[in-house]
């Protein structure tokens, strides 16, 4: 009697995902259905702006990247770039952006004059602070847009209650297994935990291809210089302005990034880097990860079951995924071809909770060639003034 009885809670447990996929599907059909029929663009609510990009390094397509920036169907706006110094590979491509929109106003910073861990931010503490405009766009160098990106972020912000923006980004062109892995993931499992979030809880954060806010919301938690020592950046921003009991609004507009990942190796270990944070910033949360990955559940029915069951349990899963998938990736943003690479869903599941079982009892990560130690919610450098040094 006992161990019918756990039989059924074991198979209740491992049901559990499917719940999660349910809450997926509806989740993700209500954002992009919802946002599509309210989208209308607020094309009278063109304050000025400053978009904000810190630099380090040269991306594949930079040029083309920066300059769709230079192209927006927007009034006034101005473009700041911050690089380490005058020897950064960028510096060029820069100079060359300012010699072929001679109309925009680019300014490029040299330096963030700050001792901090994570260089980037420092960067962003001296843009805000040289920034002319109140309303501030922050994003990625690897980002590219269309000309209407400015107008359609900067449109939420009318509204008094919001007091950030984001939105979600798709790859420009995905041309070998481990760039089309990473889209997979995307749609299939990073989104889909976002739509839930949103859902549930509201956005409380914010993705790094694009931050909107202003000055004053950024100082109301004591601006960037607050998380200059602190990992993921991006998502804090977004969860220190709801704090202030502010709207954080995501966005069905997709901008696009640039790939560039080189193997599995380089995309496994930015991903490992991701979850250890996460679960240093949402302990709990992390552990209740386990009842969202389906893979691993269902192959643990299909080896302790019948056949009937098994294959039941398989069955559910495989479409369950393929269903958010296509449901996020294909109607949702509207890209085209995926059914071709449905395959790689179960590459990512597996890949995903490999990476999920070595993040527990791991507190350290390393970052631009540089191993820190995350205490405290904070990045503390194993080697002391390393992360210093290699952002020289």
């Amino acid at each position: 009697m006992i161990s019918k009885a756990a039989d059924y809670l074991f198979l209740a447990l491992a049901a559990a995902p499917f719940v999660y996929y349910l809450l997926v599907l509806y989740s993700s059909r209500l954002f992009f259905s919802r946002s599509r029929q309210a989208a209308s663009p607020n094309v009278d609510f063109t304050p000025p702006v400053s978009n904000l990009k810190p630099l380090r390094g040269l991306d594949p397509e930079a040029y083309e990247n920066f300059a769709s920036f230079c192209r927006q169907d927007y009034p006034d706006y101005e473009l700041i770039f911050c690089v380490c110094d005058e020897n950064d590979p960028s510096v060029p491509v820069l100079r060359k952006l300012m010699r072929d929109f001679p109309e925009r106003t680019i300014r490029i910073l040299y330096g963030s004059g700050r001792n901090a861990i994570n260089d980037k931010v420092a960067k962003l503490v001296r843009m805000v602070e040289e920034a002319r405009n109140e309303v501030l766009v922050i994003n990625d160098s690897d980002v590219r847009v269309e000309p209407n990106y400015l107008r359609t972020i900067v449109a939420p912000l009318r509204d008094p209650k919001v007091g950030g923006v984001t939105c979600l980004y798709v790859s420009t062109q995905d041309k070998t297994f481990t760039q089309h892995l990473q889209s997979i993931g995307m749609y299939s499992d990073f989104y889909p935990g976002v739509l839930v979030a949103r859902q549930l809880d509201g956005i409380k954060f914010t993705l790094g291809p694009t931050i909107v806010t202003t000055r004053a919301h950024l100082a109301a938690f004591g601006g960037y210089e607050t998380i200059e020592n602190k990992p993921a950046d991006d998502l804090l921003v977004g969860r220190l302005i709801a704090q202030q009991g502010l709207h954080v609004e995501l966005l069905p507009y997709a901008v696009q990034t640039v790939p560039d990942y080189d193997s599995p190796r380089a995309l496994f270990t930015k991903r490992l880097r991701w979850m250890t944070v996460m679960r240093h910033m949402r302990p709990w949360g992390h552990v209740g990860l386990a009842f969202t990955q389906g893979l691993p559940w269902c192959l643990a029915v299909a080896l302790t079951h019948s056949s009937a069951i098994g294959l039941a349990y398989v069955a559910a899963y495989l479409g369950f995924r393929v269903a958010t998938t296509w449901l996020i990736g294909s109607w949702g943003l509207r890209q085209r071809g995926l059914w071709k690479w449905m395959p790689l869903v179960v590459v990512w599941d597996a890949t995903a909770f490999v990476i999920w079982l070595l993040t527990f009892g791991r507190s350290s990560i390393r970052w631009r060639n540089v191993d820190y130690q995350i205490r405290g919610g904070m990045l503390v450098p194993v080697v002391p003034n390393a992360a210093q040094n290699s952002s020289q």
